[in-house]
């Protein structure tokens, strides 16, 4: 049976990939932080399912969680691994706490590293492993390539995580170890369920609190007529399966979000959000 490790799968995009992984005949080991997620996926997904306890950030838990996947694979490699735990820190940067843009850096990008680095010999940079080298999702965003204001900390985790990632790709050539990167827009996860989305409260004395009010209220919408999770699940599984996969893939439930990321000049994009945000002078 071939393995998959997911990181943060308590809900939304992790929970997504886990569920079409273990439908398809995968094992799937998937890390969470919190003991009583471990022990409610486990039911919820079955013997095929086995839960990793360990926060990305903390090195010595994420080798616990490597040592215990290599030990059942018993020396064979592991098929793939999912780069997908996350958050996001709202806030202008002219604001933000600058703990607050260190910790979106230290979760998303220097997280993604951690876990990749303790990884990487299971796929295949230990040569002794049996069988063919495995791959690397990186779960990015759309906001990896068009960054949204008052999201700046978060986009710079995804731009980074996007370059990232293409070094890896080639530094990583010398194994056969591939690295893929999935980039939704919005999907539908329990976040959308709150109001408070993104939380003006902090910069309500600054010139952006209409503004952030205004981006709040379009996350809640455009998340709740999001992707389903489940959809990225059947990505993420086609990027570990297809013989020649693309290096990147994009899904958004909105066309102009690829436009405005990929096409559209930068002036014309920013008078849009500019405007629809109330952000010019």
């Amino acid at each position: 049976m071939k393995s998959v490790v997911v990181t943060g799968v308590s809900t939304g995009i992790g929970w997504g990939c886990v569920k079409v992984l273990v439908a398809g005949g995968f094992r799937v080991f998937g890390s969470v932080r919190k003991p009583a997620d471990a022990e409610r996926l486990a039911k919820e997904f079955g013997a095929n399912f086995t839960p990793l306890i360990f926060d990305v950030t903390d090195e010595a838990a994420v080798a616990a969680g490597a040592k215990q996947v290599a030990a059942a694979l018993a020396g064979d490699t592991l098929f793939g691994l999912v780069n997908n735990a996350g958050i996001a820190v709202p806030g202008p940067l002219l604001h933000l706490k600058i703990e607050d843009f260190e910790r979106q850096i230290t979760v998303n990008l220097t997280g993604a590293l951690i876990v990749t680095q303790a990884f990487a010999p299971l796929l295949g940079a230990d040569r002794s492993r049996k069988g063919a080298p495995g791959r690397i999702v990186m779960i990015s965003s759309v906001g990896g390539k068009n960054a949204a204001p008052f999201l700046g900390a978060y986009s710079a985790s995804k731009f980074g995580l996007e370059g990232m990632s293409e070094s890896l790709r080639r530094e990583l050539m010398i194994f056969g170890i591939d690295v893929i990167v999935v980039a939704p827009g919005a999907v539908a996860t329990p976040i959308w369920d709150k109001a408070d989305a993104v939380d003006a409260a902090p910069f309500a004395n600054t010139p952006y609190a209409p503004a952030l009010d205004r981006l709040r209220r379009g996350m809640v919408s455009n998340g709740k007529n999001g992707l389903p999770p489940e959809t990225i699940g059947e990505a993420v599984k086609s990027a570990l399966t297809v013989p020649r996969p693309n290096t990147r893939y994009t899904l958004t439930p909105n066309p102009i979000q690829n436009l405005m990321a990929t096409t559209l000049p930068k002036r014309v994009v920013d008078n849009m959000i500019a405007s629809r945000l109330g952000l010019k002078a």
